[in-house]
């Protein structure tokens, strides 16, 4: 036997794992659109209804409160109808939302289209990188999980786009088909999505090797990494590995169908390594939007007119430089990954921001001080929020839903993944709701303070918690987390390959 590291470092990138992954990301397409295209929509909402503040707060986190239950039931609903379905029942429930806000004759019906979005949102953003990372090789696995996220950057940008073209129509109509507009692609990707293989992973936990061997040789380059693969896989999911049948019995206790012992293994009773794995994988997505990424894209209209933008032309036009900036970066992040690594990447993300979020807490609170315009303090605001944008995509947005995709036992993946993004979800409905509070009592500059504190917290968290996992098997995530698995397991696992071979 070869050693594994030396062979998955001369493949390259499967072409129809490729295609998979990017089908599989086009539901976070979606979820950018609305994302982005609420924060110009809300601007028109808050004119047509005359609602409140807090309304116009309610309105932009109730999507995530929802996407938290959606993100809870996705888990278990994908192990057991499959990845595949999953991403489609994901698709169906965000055009129904997407039907219902573009209808929305009062406010009531458009919280309640924008609800129904938000389970899917849930569905969606558990599903799509756990199903990238079970298509895809070690080498190749930060890369096609990254996707979803770029999916989600070009959503945003597109939204963006949206904004400033059916702004131009009259108050009633503009708006509404920003928002119901969506219903169109997510019709089309339910569709698609059916033409792509399962998971290789999730078919072989149900006992079907002869169709997970079929798809396992059509996204590995050679039938030599497949039948490896596929002989890893079949090791963690308690089969024996030489097995020729193309249908198995697995025990209940092994399937990941098999009732609630996932969830007590998971959370209630947990060993020392899954519980590190939830502490990692949840601890970096609490981060991503403590740190207030949300903030600034959903406010970022708010924030550029604090900072003396007023026109409405010019602060949507602004907001588009925003998602440019997120799109560039994160697609930037998504090509080093694998090279440089999870965890350098992080670091230098989370550094980048901490001064970002300090300086832009600077200008403005200069800003809210001074009796005058300052044209220093607006270039200023705008090169920390532009900036503050390139270090949070190139490195914490898109390493975090990758690694909590990557690092749970495959029996335990689905689940896990779900509760990190449900902590995910209710960590940016926090502070998309209170962010216009959180100013008002402490200014926009001290919550940005305040921001730049978490972010602090955080790089020591990811300095402390989270181990390296770039060229790894998923297989070989829980030798990982025990305890030393970082400095001692890798050179331990390549002396046995090699006396092995």
């Amino acid at each position: 036997m070869a050693i594994t590291g030396e062979i998955s470092s001369e493949r390259k990138l499967n072409k129809y794992a490729c295609r998979c992954a990017v089908v599989g990301s086009m539901i976070s397409i979606i979820f950018g659109y609305d994302t982005g295209v609420m924060s110009g929509a809300m601007i028109f909402i808050k004119e047509e209804f005359s609602v409140k503040e807090g309304q116009i707060e309610v309105l932009a986190g109730i999507l995530n409160l929802c996407a938290l239950v959606g993100s809870l039931c996705a888990g278990r609903t994908s192990d057991y109808i499959g990845r595949r379905y999953t991403i489609v029942m994901a698709s169906i429930i965000f055009m129904l939302g997407s039907i219902l806000m573009g209808y929305a004759p009062n406010y009531g019906v458009l919280l309640a289209g924008r609800c129904t979005a938000g389970i899917g949102v849930g569905f969606a953003l558990m599903i799509a990188p756990v199903y990238a990372a079970e298509i895809s090789s070690a080498n190749t696995r930060g890369f096609l999980s990254s996707l979803p996220e770029i999916g989600i950057s070009c959503g945003i940008l597109l939204g963006y786009i949206s904004n400033n073209i059916f702004a131009r129509l009259r108050l009633e109509l503009g708006w509404r088909l920003m928002l119901g507009i969506a219903a169109i692609p997510s019709l089309f990707l339910a569709i698609g999505i059916l033409k792509m293989p399962e998971s290789p992973r999730w078919l072989v936990m149900q006992g079907r090797l002869g169709e997970a061997k079929k798809i396992m040789y059509k996204v590995c380059d050679d039938g030599e990494e497949a039948e490896q693969r596929l002989r890893d896989i079949k090791r963690a999911a308690g089969i024996d590995e030489n097995t020729t049948d193309d249908v198995v019995m697995i025990p209940k206790s092994k399937n990941v169908a098999g009732g609630g012992g996932v969830w007590r293994d998971l959370l209630l009773r947990p060993t020392p390594t899954v519980r590190r794995m939830l502490i990692a994988g949840v601890g970096v997505h609490f981060f991503e939007h403590a740190t207030g990424t949300e903030a600034v894209i959903l406010y970022g209209p708010r924030i550029f007119r604090k900072a003396g933008v007023t026109a409405k032309r010019k602060l949507l036009l602004a907001t588009v430089g925003v998602g440019l900036t997120k799109l560039t970066f994160i697609t930037i992040s998504t090509f080093i990954i694998d090279k440089v690594g999870r965890r350098t990447l992080l670091l230098f993300s989370i550094g980048g921001m901490i001064l970002t979020l300090a300086g832009l807490g600077t200008c403005l609170t200069v800003v809210e001080h001074s009796e005058k315009k300052l044209l220093w303090a607006l270039v200023l605001s705008l090169i920390f929020v532009y900036s503050f944008i390139m270090f949070f995509n190139v490195g914490l947005c898109p390493v975090c839903w990758v690694y909590s995709s990557e690092i749970f036992p495959m029996r335990l993946r689905a689940a896990g993944a779900s509760v990190a993004v449900a902590v995910n979800r209710l960590m940016n409905a926090t502070v998309s709701m209170s962010f216009l509070s959180l100013s008002s009592a402490i200014t926009i500059g001290g919550a940005f303070y305040l921001f730049a504190g978490v972010a602090v917290v955080a790089w020591f968290f990811v300095f402390f918690c989270l181990p390296e996992t770039k060229g790894r098997s998923l297989e070989e995530m829980e030798e990982l987390f025990s305890k030393g698995g970082d400095s001692t397991s890798k050179n331990q696992t390549k002396q046995l390959e090699l006396v092995n071979s």
